[in-house]
């Protein structure tokens, strides 16, 4: 590795603090019960989702047809490479096997704020790179978990935001589980200079430090959910330091399930990246499925199937986020209370229902994937055409 690529790649590893993500519900954590679901209701709902377009074509190599339950979807089986390939503009797929220093990472004590990554590359690399630059701004997201009528379940996943470029990373550790998750690359600056111009192995190796999502072998999906909220997280309890993406890279690569995943957050303290306030979606194969939220730097549990944007915790707190992710909540809790199970097609109606074209923004769902927790593979629509998926195993 050259010293030009070198200095890229600790830049680009400031990701780690850029991201922040998506916003039920019995609490079962370190305090307090969190208020029930409010009933969904007709007023605010959004409009019938539109059939989505065709534009994208997958791309070539290692991709089969496989017809979805609806015949009108088409999904294709990607087999990932160690070479970045764009499935469609702003979606693009690659693999990373081997060591990416996590694990370092984690025993140097982890890092308390987003500089301090950047101090733990430095010291790998031997290189300091002035004038870094974080990007990334508030974004919506929906997320919902339900039990496969086939056997197993499913998790969805909506991110939504402006136009952005989206990498899709299968990764194989040496230490840790396999995982497929999934990297905004545009949250990624460098005072104008063009990170996709690096190397594919240093792009990957990038995006592993910087998930928003994901699922690993175990069916542990986690996702990342911004709150509309000028709170921050700065737990400050002695603990080792996780910054916001750093904690969902451990919980892909360490969690088996819920309860480990709570287990491994309980021994670190987080520090939101960017200063955006965040709660976390997780949900393993047996069902099981919370949020994590932290009220005043205290960490608060709640089972729940469907998060978006707003707290869940009981208290003074309970409901604080933007409107229309209370919209998006009631309509997937009352989409769940008519549907018991779902097939993958049910799980990708859901998530169509509650994407952005519904709410007339500017914004856009840039990603859905529903995660098979059984057969351990995400299938991704990318900027609401639902009838085009891309299908990625893990391992």
């Amino acid at each position: 590795m050259n010293q030009k690529m070198m200095m890229w790649l600790l830049f680009v590893l400031m990701v780690t603090g850029v991201l922040a993500g998506c916003g039920g519900s019995r609490q079962t954590g370190d305090s307090g019960q969190a208020e029930g679901g409010r009933q969904a209701g007709s007023s605010g709902q959004a409009g019938s989702s539109r059939q989505a377009g065709s534009s994208g074509q997958a791309g070539s190599g290692g991709h089969a047809g496989n017809p979805d339950e609806d015949t009108k979807v088409k999904l294709s089986r990607i087999t990932p490479d160690t070479k970045i390939e764009e499935l469609e503009e702003g979606l693009s797929v690659v693999r990373y096997e081997g060591d990416y220093g996590f694990q370092e990472f984690l025993e140097q004590g982890g890092a308390d704020s987003d500089a301090g990554v950047v101090g733990y590359v430095g010291s790998r690399l031997s290189e300091n790179i002035p004038g870094l630059l974080f990007g990334g701004n508030s974004f919506g997201c929906s997320t919902i978990s339900v039990e496969n009528q086939d056997g197993g379940y499913f998790f969805g996943r909506n991110f939504d935001w402006n136009s952005c470029n989206a990498l899709i990373i299968s990764a194989k550790p040496d230490q840790g589980y396999a995982s497929v998750s999934t990297v905004n690359m545009d949250f990624i600056q460098a005072g104008g200079m063009d990170i996709s111009k690096l190397p594919d192995s240093a792009q990957a190796a990038i995006g592993l430090y910087a998930p928003l999502d994901g699922m690993n072998e175990m069916g542990l999906a986690v996702s990342v959910n911004m709150i509309d909220d000028s709170a921050r997280i700065e737990q400050d309890t002695h603990r080792p330091g996780l910054t916001t993406t750093t904690a969902v890279r451990l919980l892909l690569d360490q969690a088996a399930d819920v309860e480990e995943a709570l287990e491994l957050l309980g021994q670190y303290d987080l520090h939101g990246s960017m200063g955006m306030m965040i709660h976390f979606a997780l949900a393993d194969a047996e069902g099981n499925s919370v949020v994590v939220e932290y009220v005043n730097n205290e960490r608060i549990v709640n089972e729940t199937p469907v998060v978006t944007n707003f707290y869940l915790a009981k208290g003074g707190k309970y409901g604080v986020g933007s409107s229309q992710s209370h919209i998006r909540y009631d309509m997937l809790q009352e989409i769940l209370g008519e549907q018991g199970t779902m097939t993958l097609a049910d799980v990708r109606e859901a998530l169509d229902s509650v994407s952005k074209d519904n709410f007339g923004e500017f914004e856009s769902t840039e990603w859905s994937i529903v995660m098979d927790q059984e057969k351990k593979e995400l299938t991704y629509f990318h900027r609401e055409n639902y009838t085009k998926g891309y299908t990625v195993a893990i391992g």
